[in-house]
């Protein structure tokens, strides 16, 4: 009787241990989904309103940029960095919120940038390149470049290339690294030009009619501006040759086509005038080796 009694007693008090265990462990998994939901739910709320703010940031950052008149490429480039630097940033405050470390997306997020940075080196250096060249505008599409060793005019201007097309038709590709780094002559850039054209002359010609002939030319060609200085000087002397030139300005549009007529002009108004232009002459001298 007294046995069964203890028995009893051992029961109960394993039943009420195990009920009070199973009261905590409910408790405790009562307090963590109030908790849990709780965060789930506050995320839920700054998710929603962050994405409201986002969308607002990212419309006056569109109009801030359209105000700055910059090209398009450039303004689609960066709103998409900012929305993608709003959206990671909400991300993280997101994971927070619900209790989750971000120090391991952080991290990773860190690694990863790294990683695709040093892969992208040359590329991100062309890219950041073509940025610059959009947003302050040394050449534009349209201009006559002179840059890395080549010329032409500007047929496009991309986010990593920069197209050339050249006088022959060919097409000269340039990554934009390479022309933020470099010196870029752009011949375009002012509307009025300077024609310089050199042309020599025998030490025995008259320098003051060879100059007389040559003002003449100027005064009949109708694309040189006359409100800008001309004009007409001895510029070296040379071994063979006296070397004049002559300095007139034009129309940026007009500027080939200025020089190819002065010079040929000169030419010929230089023979028909009797003055010599001066060439290379090479003296061959025979001997016999049976003459003494």
């Amino acid at each position: 009787m007294v046995g069964e009694q203890i028995a009893t007693a051992q029961v109960a008090d394993t039943v009420q241990a195990n009920v009070s265990h199973f009261e905590k462990v409910l408790d405790t998994v009562i307090d963590y989904g109030l908790k849990l939901g709780k965060n789930i739910l506050l995320a839920v709320i700054v998710y929603f309103i962050a994405a409201r703010l986002i969308k607002w940031v990212l419309k006056l950052t569109t109009k801030a940029l359209n105000k700055g008149k910059l090209e398009p490429m450039v303004v689609k480039f960066v709103y998409s960095i900012v929305k993608i630097g709003l959206y990671v940033l909400l991300f993280i405050a997101v994971v927070s919120i619900l209790g989750i470390p971000t120090t391991t997306f952080v991290t990773l997020f860190g690694t990863v940038t790294l990683s695709v940075g040093l892969a992208l080196q040359g590329s991100l250096a062309n890219l950041a390149g073509g940025v610059l060249i959009l947003i302050f505008k040394p050449f534009k599409v349209g201009d006559y470049i002179v840059a890395c060793g080549d010329e032409g005019t500007v047929a496009g201007i991309d986010v990593f290339y920069t197209k050339l097309a050249t006088v022959d038709n060919k097409v000269i590709v340039i990554p934009n690294g390479t022309l933020a780094n470099s010196s870029v002559k752009n011949v375009s850039a002012m509307d009025k030009r300077r024609v310089d054209v050199q042309v020599g002359i025998s030490y025995e010609s008259d320098i003051a009619a060879a100059k007389s002939v040559l003002m003449e030319i100027i005064n009949k060609n109708e694309n040189v501006l006359r409100d800008k200085p001309i004009n007409v000087f001895v510029a070296s002397l040379d071994a063979s040759q006296v070397t004049l030139e002559t300095r007139v300005w034009v129309n940026s549009d007009k500027y080939w086509d200025t020089k190819w007529a002065l010079t040929e002009q000169y030419k010929l108004a230089l023979d028909a005038n009797g003055i010599e232009i001066p060439f290379n002459q090479l003296s061959v001298t025979i001997k016999n080796p049976q003459e003494k």
